[in-house]
């Protein structure tokens, strides 16, 4: 007479079959690491740098140039300040370049700010090793709420 597998016995059975598979064999897809891209010649900013959202307290600024190649991981920087002269503050986020696109979209948030207080920025993007894409902005402003 046969029993039929309980809680216990299904799941033991699970653990069992995939035991003697190796996750290569789980997944028919594994994406490979691609080298870093090329370097293009001449960054440019294409579309920007302008404020998304401004809050009491932070910011998002946002910008898009063409695809700056070099290492996957980049950062976006804003540079700020109140007064446009003396910019001292620094922002950074994160991004992962992909490689088949034309061009970068950056997005970065700053916090900290004072509320109703006129703000001063530069954008550049950089390499996270820190090596500069070359790109720098002129000097554009937003006001908190």
């Amino acid at each position: 007479m046969k029993r039929p597998l309980g809680k216990v016995g299904i799941a033991g059975a699970v653990i069992l079959l995939y035991s003697n598979v190796n996750a290569a064999q789980l997944t028919p897809y594994a994406p490979k690491e691609l080298p870093p891209a090329k370097r293009t010649a001449r960054v440019h900013i294409t579309q920007g740098p302008e404020l998304e959202l401004a809050k009491s307290d932070w910011a998002i600024i946002r910008w898009t140039s063409n695809n700056p190649g070099g290492a996957d991981e980049h950062f976006g920087v804003v540079t700020y300040g109140t007064d446009s002269g003396n910019l001292k503050e620094t922002a950074k986020s994160h991004i992962r370049l992909n490689q088949n696109h034309s061009y970068t979209v950056f997005r970065v948030r700053i916090d900290g700010l004072k509320p109703q207080t006129t703000y001063y920025y530069t954008v550049n993007s950089m390499e996270a090793n820190g090596r500069s894409d070359g790109v720098k902005s002129t000097v554009k402003h937003f006001t908190t709420r």
